[in-house]
C-alpha cells in the first residue's frame, strides 16, 4: 500500500515568523501535536508541541519574545508518497518519530503520516506493530 493511499492530505503548516501563540492556537484547533513551518513555497521546518516545551517552557523562556523560527526543527524527515508504508514505518521507527511528512517527487509537501495513521489504514497489522516498537524504545 502506498502511502497516498493513507496520508492525511493538504495539511496545515504555519509561518516561520508567526508567534508561538499562534502555533499552540493551531495546535489546539487542529487537535495534533505537529505543524509543518513552511513560507507557502518552501518547507523550512517542524514545529511540535515538545518543542515548545523543551526549548521554551523548560528554558524559563518567556514565550511572547520567540518566533516559531527560534524553536522549530529544520531538519525535516519526510518521505514520497509513492513510497510503501512500510518504507514508512522503517523511517518512522529508525528516527524514532510518531509523524511524517509526505513529499510529492517535485518535493512539495502533500500529506502527513502519523503512527496512527499506520494503524488505523494500513492492511498489515505488523506494519503499524513494528513501527510502534521502534518508536517507543
Amino acid at each position: 500500500m502506498k502511502l497516498s493511499e493513507i496520508m492525511t492530505k493538504e495539511p496545515s503548516y504555519i509561518g516561520p515568523n508567526e508567534s508561538l501563540q499562534e502555533a499552540a492556537q493551531q495546535l489546539r484547533d487542529l487537535d495534533v501535536g505537529m505543524i509543518p513551518v513552511g513560507d507557502g513555497i518552501k518547507l523550512k521546518g517542524m514545529l511540535t508541541d515538545r518543542d515548545m516545551t523543551v526549548r521554551v517552557i523548560a528554558e524559563g523562556i518567556d514565550p511572547k519574545t520567540l518566533r516559531i523560527s527560534d524553536v522549530m526543527t529544520p531538519e525535516v524527515i519526510y518521505a514520497y508518497d509513492d513510497q510503501d508504508i512500510d518504507e514508512a514505518a522503517k523511517i518512522m521507527e529508525d528516527k524514532q518519530i510518531r509523524r511524517l511528512i509526505i513529499l510529492n517527487r517535485d518535493k512539495d509537501m502533500v500529506g502527513i503520516v502519523a503512527l496512527a495513521d499506520l494503524a488505523n489504514r494500513a492492511k498489515d497489522p505488523e506494519v503499524e506493530s513494528k513501527a510502534l516498537e521502534g518508536v517507543s524504545k
